[in-house]
């Protein structure tokens, strides 16, 4: 049975009459990170951050901890999401920020059970329903981490599943590395866009999609980036779901934290766009399929699976098993297979990539192309003997 557990747990105690200390953790079987934050009482200001990564999947992450102190001196307040996907999210780890922005919804809670009880001392029979009633048009709201969606359930898709014992393998076409992060778009790279796509042509590549993490790159920039460069330069994103990340395809909304997967599909639906469930089964596989009893048609039962057009079964961020454990799920399903390098350092480019059989000079061709299924997932810099 496949099982994937997370925790996150935020406590508070009032440290003096003016300040909270305010404790997060999030911990699961990928990621295991924690905040401690001192928040002011009368203002609901943050005054001091310090992260702590006890566990993380690549050496890049630990990069994050320095960026969170651009959150200081933020007051939880309307808008406070905005900010902190924007620069502790963009800058720093998506889940720092959203930690982040557990932590300031509970402490705005803790603030009002604070001045209820200093309310008390003049007024002891002073109930808390009576307390919020007279301070309702001050409170904050208390969505403040609830992401925005078009929509809050979607039904299943209609899919009849056939599996595939053989696939067709393209062995002439464009190829075209479909998984990228560049610096500073991604915090957790080191690429810049620049030498990325200078390395990307150097070992053969005919094109790279620039999928960064919470950044949605604008057409101009990629317009301009194809000119200067004069090599096929693609604009995607890598969007962090309730149920894990997906590369989404021809969707023009920046969305930022994380989006409920239904949501997400809802979006990308509306726009004809296209979703590809990237290194789906990363840190599953942690004690072997087979001492956790997981196997294919058990894990394509996860809300992920039903819910993408294609599944990335090669990806250069995980372990061979659990890129051939991907492959399984897809042929079990019947669904597209895409390759991509995940790369966050320039010589990591191509690792992985996709063969398309299809002519494309741009977004548009490249949704036309994913939809066609007429692609296959390679070993581009084996192949090329780097």
């Amino acid at each position: 049975m496949l099982r994937f557990m997370r925790k996150k747990i935020i406590s508070i105690h009032r440290q003096d009459p003016e300040t909270m200390a305010v404790n997060g953790i999030l911990d699961d079987d990928i990621y295991s990170i924690e905040i401690d934050i001192k928040v002011s009482v009368a203002k609901l200001e943050i005054l001091t951050i310090k992260g702590k990564w006890n566990r993380w999947t690549t050496p890049e992450c630990p990069r994050a901890i320095e960026f969170l102190q651009e959150a200081v001196g933020y007051k939880i307040e309307p808008g406070l999401k905005e900010k902190v996907h924007k620069v502790v999210g963009r800058k720093s780890c998506r889940h720092f920020a959203n930690l982040l922005m557990e932590c300031c919804h509970s402490a705005k809670e803790a603030a009002l059970v604070i001045k209820w009880e200093d309310a008390k001392k003049e007024s002891p029979d002073l109930g808390f329903e009576d307390f919020l009633n007279k301070t309702i048009s001050t409170a904050l709201p208390t969505a403040l981490t609830q992401t925005k969606g078009t929509a809050k359930t979607i039904p299943p898709k209609t899919r009849i599943y056939t599996p595939i014992k053989e696939r067709k393998i393209i062995k002439k076409g464009l190829v075209i590395d479909l998984h990228v992060h560049t610096s500073p778009a991604s915090p957790c790279s080191s690429a810049p866009v620049d030498d990325l796509i200078s390395e990307a042509k150097q070992i053969g590549l005919d094109g790279i999609c620039l999928t960064d993490h919470n950044f949605l790159w604008q057409p101009k920039q990629i317009a301009d980036l194809r000119q200067k460069h004069g090599f096929l330069v693609l604009g995607a994103n890598e969007i962090t779901t309730d149920q894990g990340d997906v590369l989404v395809f021809g969707l023009p909304t920046d969305i930022q934290g994380i989006i409920k997967i239904s949501d997400l599909q809802i979006e990308v639906a509306a726009h004809k766009g296209f979703m590809i469930a990237a290194h789906p089964i990363r840190g599953f596989l942690v004690f072997g399929a087979d001492q956790i009893g997981l196997t294919p048609e058990k894990a394509m039962t996860r809300e992920l699976f039903q819910s993408v057009d294609a599944i990335e079964v090669l990806n250069g961020k995980v372990t061979k098993d659990e890129n051939d454990f991907a492959l399984k799920v897809a042929d079990t399903m019947g669904l597209p297979i895409t390759g991509g390098s995940d790369a966050h350092e320039v010589k990591e480019v191509g690792k992985y990539a996709t063969r398309f059989a299809d002519l494309i000079q741009n977004e548009a061709d490249l949704l036309n192309a994913l939809k066609s299924g007429n692609y296959t997932p390679v070993y581009f810099r084996k192949e090329q003997g780097f």
